[in-house]
């Protein structure tokens, strides 16, 4: 008399990944084996987990222009070194500082600056269309962006300065960080180079 026996054996198991459940079925007469594996976490272990590393890009400008680091007056003089014109902002952005240059003819080129070394690293030509009212809201200014930033500096790491050209109050706009992290807006005097906070500043 023919006989069939049937083993079947289930297994679950709990991982820190996730779980996997292994299904062994054994038919005596023929003897074959199934084998069923559920997809286990394996492989995605690491994926759940955010990654802290990404940081605030603003905390390694500051470390750029840390001691030792191209300030942004520093970054504003070797762009105009490459690029004759007249500086309208400078920021560190992605790496590098950035400074946006008005040149003859009202063309507008952005100048990037190594922070650590000072040496140009590349320049593009944008198409900006607003020279008429940044020239005419510089038009009897003393100041320039670079006193702006060398004033703003004693109110700590400058890692931004930008001309406001809007409204009544026009003058230099610089951003600075503190050896805490903490930002201030401050507003720098076109004619006076006098640093008083922003306004709008909490």
């Amino acid at each position: 008399m023919k006989r069939n026996i049937v083993i079947a054996v289930v297994t679950a198991a709990a991982l820190v990944g996730g779980g996997t459940a292994t299904a062994l079925a054994v038919a005596g007469d023929d003897d074959s084996t199934s084998v069923t594996r559920t997809d286990d976490d394996r492989d995605d272990r690491g994926e759940d987990r955010s990654d802290d590393r990404d940081g605030d890009d603003d905390d390694g400008a500051v470390r750029a222009a840390a001691p030792g680091g191209v300030t942004a007056a520093e970054a504003i003089t070797a762009a105009l070194k490459h690029t004759p014109g007249t500086a309208v902002s400078a920021e560190l952005d992605d790496g590098s500082w950035e400074v946006d240059v008005l040149a003859e003819g009202d063309t507008w080129h952005t100048v990037r600056i190594a922070p650590d070394s000072g040496k140009v690293l590349g320049a593009q030509k944008d198409d900006e269309d607003d020279a008429a009212e940044v020239r005419a809201a510089l038009k009897g200014a003393s100041v320039t962006a670079e006193d702006a930033a060398k004033a703003a500096a004693a109110k700590g790491t400058v890692v931004s300065v930008d001309l406001d050209d809007d409204g009544g109050d026009k003058g230099w706009e610089a951003e600075t960080r503190a050896s805490g992290g903490d930002a201030r807006d401050w507003n720098v005097d076109l004619k006076t180079a006098s640093v008083t906070p922003d306004r709008d500043d909490d």
